[in-house]
């Protein structure tokens, strides 16, 4: 019972190796990262973070950057400073560019319900 356990083991754990595909020889030259903390400073062209571990992040904003507002999603209003974020960003050699800005605006609360 034993051998046929092992044996069994061992036939799939060839099988996953035989079907198992090959990571690429040239490394991709971009990378996805995600950037969690508080919006510290905002422009057009750039966003700085401060992270929840401590340091500032600056990323530049892409042009097709989509800001997602966990309040108003169909909104694509940029978040402002104070606000906390998570940020899909792209990572290459020389930067960090932001693609997709998730955001909860913590300025003036929402009208409560009346």
């Amino acid at each position: 019972m034993i051998r046929t356990g092992i044996l069994f083991f061992a036939l799939c754990a060839f099988g996953w190796l035989a079907t198992a595909q090959a990571a690429p020889a040239d490394k991709p030259d971009k990378t996805v990262q995600h950037v969690i903390g508080t919006v510290a400073a905002i422009d057009v062209k750039h966003i700085v973070i401060k992270t929840t571990k401590g340091p500032l992040v600056s990323l530049k904003l892409a042009r097709q950057v989509k800001f997602k507002n966990k309040q108003h999603p169909q909104s694509n209003n940029p978040p402002a400073v104070g606000d906390h974020v998570i940020i899909q960003a792209t990572k290459d050699k020389k930067s960090l560019t932001a693609d997709i800005i998730h955001y909860s605006p913590m300025g003036q609360a929402s009208e409560p319900p009346q």
